[in-house]
């Protein structure tokens, strides 16, 4: 299979395409969607601006996203391997699925969901581990043309039950259990706890994966069983290519998680668009992201990216400590990756382990190596650089959120000066901004400047909805400077055109590459029946980039003993391990305003042990709360 004309090898090449994606951006992404397979073609390209929140691509076209996935690939290359699944336990039995047999796979899945009453536009939320059956039921609610809404099988049943509630789930998708390191968990007994009150789920479909007795009802079906007599042959649904392909629930700055949604046209459109350019994979390329599919980044870069471009894609159900802290690079040369992606939380992990365990292994056959989920810090960068791409794999440090759908400021490959801590360029077709407070765009003064990140162009796989409740998604993400999408980051940008992610500026904290809102914690740690009043702040953290601060205050004549504990096992029954405190402080005020406003700027400086450069506290309702914190840090 050819490369496609949109994947970009040459410096020349990027800048034809940046100038023509200026000159023309309509024609240039009608020139991409050209070469995927569709129903009907489209008779406007985008429609809507960003000023009134309803950019549309493709409108009037109709296709199918799993026939570009996979029907064309079937066709073309039947026995070439689309995945490989690598499992917890290395001694454990590998399975590959070549494209042909994915596409029973996915056949069978979707006519089991078709016989469980799943219709074109329900909402199907998936509870997985990584196992291959997280991608098929992912493929096969696209072919029936249902919703999925992945949910992170590390969220509480507290956390699941809210996804499910909001997006009217019909069924829930889960396994008896989860295998991760030398852990199990049982999820279908969470799904259990979670489904009270979801009135709106007709079915649970559990697949059999760990062999654990598990509980289970009325709504409980075994998808071993209805698998045995599911046909192989399913005609994949026709739909819009705006009609919604995926949920997916990220925090925000207010408690309650908000439901991206992203379409069917555009996504896939941008899916392989970006996959190809930043990771520049060959025909007989193996391609991993370590990522879980309960994340975005599993979404576009394990089941959608690799699959729409053809290549072989890696799953992995492990961790990357298990046996031992060799495993990620033990998979390389099992299997002979050649591009791989993975988190700055993972890679500094490993560095802290040593150096000795990339060196034990043959790394030859990698040609691109990938950061994503945060910016990447100069001394994993190096490490990363020096002992897994023995100093001749370009790094791309990707930046991107749930709600961009894909990639879109990275290195394209070897294309792009390798520079620490900074991600890139803008793909073409990409056109961000730099803004003052003001919303003004900030002009090159300088040889580097900075201001918050905004998108001042539509592209094809942005967000178009909040789940139902689209003045959500307009208040977030477009109401801050009219005319543009906000990142909610701070940036630097070059010269030359380089941009270097900051951080958040809004209320969000990245955990090893996970973006928590503080106020979702803070409304898990106020649920414990002793707390008054929390503020939740990240902070600075060797190995996750950010942890979560804690401070609360408690009801008079508390008995303090235990209680940090306590707090922290309320945030994990609420939200999960994932957003546990790292430290919880009980304090008797907080520093606020005559406003009332809590003063999360002077918390993060404590938290940040800052505690000599808190600037002026005069202003405060009452100054001495700030010296009441740090005396009570200091015992």
């Amino acid at each position: 299979m050819e490369k496609p004309f949109f994947q970009i090898t040459t410096e020349g090449q990027f800048q034809d395409a940046t100038e023509r994606a200026i000159f023309n951006p309509e024609l240039y992404w009608e020139d991409i969607a050209k070469t995927f397979r569709w129903r009907k073609r489209w008779t406007d390209i985008q429609s809507g601006n960003l000023t009134d929140v309803n950019v549309k691509w493709f409108e009037d076209a109709t296709l199918n996203i799993t026939e570009n996935c996979i029907d064309r690939h079937a066709e073309t290359h039947p026995d070439k391997t689309a995945i490989v699944w690598e499992p917890n336990n290395p001694d454990d039995t590998v399975k590959k699925f070549s494209y042909a047999e994915l596409r029973s796979e996915v056949n069978k899945m979707s006519n089991v969901l078709k016989a469980c009453g799943v219709e074109k536009g329900d909402r199907v939320c998936l509870y997985l581990p990584m196992i291959p059956e997280a991608c098929f039921a992912m493929l096969a609610c696209a072919r029936i043309g249902a919703v999925h809404s992945v949910v992170f099988a590390g969220f509480s049943a507290n956390a699941l039950r809210d996804r499910i509630k909001d997006a009217k789930a019909k069924m829930v998708i889960t396994s008896d259990g989860l295998i991760r390191g030398g852990k199990k968990l049982l999820l279908r007994n969470i799904v259990s706890d979670a489904l009270e009150g979801c009135d709106s789920v007709e079915t649970v479909l559990t697949i059999k994966h760990t062999g654990d007795n598990v509980q289970t009802n009325h709504l409980d079906k075994w998808y071993h069983e209805l698998k045995e007599n599911a046909s192989a042959q399913f005609e994949a649904v026709e739909m819009s290519a705006e009609d919604p392909l995926f949920i997916l629930y990220t925090s925000g700055s207010t408690g309650a998680p908000k439901g991206v949604v992203h379409t069917c046209g555009g996504y896939m459109v941008y899916a392989e668009y970006s996959f190809r350019n930043v990771f520049q994979p060959e025909n007989d390329d193996v391609f991993w992201c370590t990522a879980d599919v309960g994340w975005i980044t599993g979404h576009t870069y394990i089941t959608y990216g690799p699959l729409l471009a053809g290549v072989t894609n890696v799953m992995f159900e492990g961790v990357p400590t298990y046996p031992d802290c060799g495993r990620f690079w033990a998979v390389c040369e099992k299997h002979k990756v050649n591009q791989f992606y993975t988190a700055p939380t993972a890679i500094r992990a490993l560095m802290a382990a040593g150096d000795d365990y990339p060196k034990n292994y043959k790394l030859d056959s990698l040609k691109v190596i990938g950061s994503v989920g945060e910016p990447i810090n100069e001394e994993a960068w190096k490490w990363y650089w020096k002992y897994v791409g023995k100093e001749r794999c370009p790094i791309v440090d990707t930046w991107w959120q749930t709600e961009t759908g894909g990639i879109m400021i990275s290195n394209l490959g070897i294309l792009g000066e390798q520079r620490p801590t900074f991600a890139g360029r803008p793909l073409p077709g990409i056109h961000p901004v730099l803004l003052d407070p003001e919303g003004n765009e900030k002009e090159q003064t300088e040889d580097t400047i900075e201001g918050l990140l905004a998108i001042k162009q539509p592209w094809p796989s942005m967000i178009r909805t909040t789940w139902g409740n689209h003045g959500r998604c307009r208040a977030v993400y477009f109401t801050p400077f009219l005319g543009y999408y906000f990142t909610g980051d701070g940036a630097k940008r070059t010269k030359e055109g380089m941009f270097r992610i900051i951080g958040r500026v809004d209320d969000v904290i990245n955990v090893s590459g996970h973006r928590l809102g503080t106020a979702e914690i803070e409304n898990a740690i106020n649920e414990h029946d002793k707390v008054i009043e929390s503020a939740v702040v990240g902070y600075s953290h060797d190995i996750k980039g950010q942890g979560v601060f804690a401070f609360a205050i408690c009801e008079p004549g508390t008995n303090s003993e235990g209680l940090s504990e306590e707090i922290s096992e309320k945030v994990i029954d609420m939200i999960g391990k994932i957003a546990k405190p790292d430290h919880v402080l009980i304090v008797e005020a907080l520093p606020k305003t005559r406003s009332g406003k809590i003063m999360r700027r002077i918390l993060r400086k404590i938290a940040n042990g800052e505690h000599d450069n808190l600037g002026d506290t005069s202003t405060l309702l009452d100054p001495n709360a700030v010296e009441a914190i740090l005396a009570a840090i200091k015992d």
